[in-house]
């Protein structure tokens, strides 16, 4: 019951994605089974209150014994920690038991991320794309990415009410509920506006959603996904093919080119700068390939 509730907390008051809550259940489902089989093992009940830090690193430890990846450990840890913050909040328990755990250690890679030369090349193809609103519609959708760095959940929620043609912004309602503004360029306002005309001739009956499929309903998770995958898969090169790695490009391109880190990290909706600080690593990197390439010395 407690799971439920919190579940449905997360959906109307956080306004958490889909994707997050199937994603925060299962974690805590699971949970919930490892402390029923402990208190099998122990031979009587253990209840919400009775659980603390060492019975929660039982479980991590667990986790790790079952060869599950550092990020999915840390990730189910997350879980807890936002489950314990809710009991708190409405009176179960007075300490988050899951914040003294600390979840593994990750092997730190740098993002992958998509050259502008290589975004170009798909773009502009004409051959891409079908000539219909559908195909209007994704390559649209990939530039959007591109050039504004929203996260999936973020783009999908989008409405038209979110566009100020005036201001040249678009507002985003990101993790946790938090808006923010996004600057869009005068090219991308234009663009938008060609989608949507074609939107309206096209689809009748539509959602208040932005970007919609051909029946007028949202885009789904796994829709926005494939049509993203698909096109990206035509970069060899490129090891990660989602969303994000559009995001991670967003925000490579920008520091690349001179941008302060802290309206980088306004524009992606940073709640820390670590979080931002990962791309000023991808540019290091792009340099050190470049030295090593060019510099007759580097060679040998």
């Amino acid at each position: 019951m407690l799971i439920d509730n919190f579940i449905k907390y997360l959906r109307y008051e956080k306004n958490y994605s889909s994707h997050t809550e199937i994603s925060y259940f299962n974690d805590l489902t699971q949970f919930k089974s490892f402390i029923e089989n402990e208190a099998q093992n122990q031979g009587e009940d253990i209840k919400i209150t009775d659980i603390d830090n060492d019975l929660i690193r039982r479980w991590i430890a667990q986790l790790m014994e079952q060869h599950l990846k550092p990020r999915s450990v840390r990730r189910k840890l997350s879980a807890l920690n936002s489950f314990y913050k809710y009991l708190i909040k409405i009176g179960v328990v007075t300490k988050n038991q899951a914040k003294l755990v600390s979840g593994p250690k990750l092997d730190k890679k740098l993002p992958v991320f998509v050259k502008n030369k290589d975004l170009e090349f798909i773009i502009n193809d004409e051959n891409e794309f079908t000539d219909d609103f559908e195909g209007h519609r994704n390559r649209f959708l990939i530039d959007f990415f591109y050039v504004t760095g929203m996260r999936k959940a973020e783009l999908i929620g989008l409405k038209d009410e979110d566009v100020d043609f005036n201001s040249k912004t678009i507002r985003v309602t990101g993790k946790g509920n938090k808006q923010r503004l996004i600057p869009i360029s005068d090219e991308t306002l234009d663009h938008l506006s060609e989608y949507i005309t074609l939107r309206n001739k096209e689809i009748k009956n539509k959602s208040i959603a932005l970007f919609v499929k051909k029946n007028g309903n949202p885009l789904d998770h796994k829709l926005v996904y494939d049509i993203v995958h698909k096109h990206l898969s035509r970069i060899p090169t490129l090891s990660k093919k989602s969303p994000h790695v559009l995001r991670h490009s967003f925000a490579t391109e920008m520091l690349n080119n001179g941008a302060e880190i802290n309206a980088v990290k306004e524009i992606l909706g940073h709640q820390s700068l670590a979080s931002t600080e990962v791309y000023t690593h991808v540019s290091l990197e792009e340099l050190k390939n470049i030295y090593q390439n060019a510099h007759p010395r580097a060679k040998k």
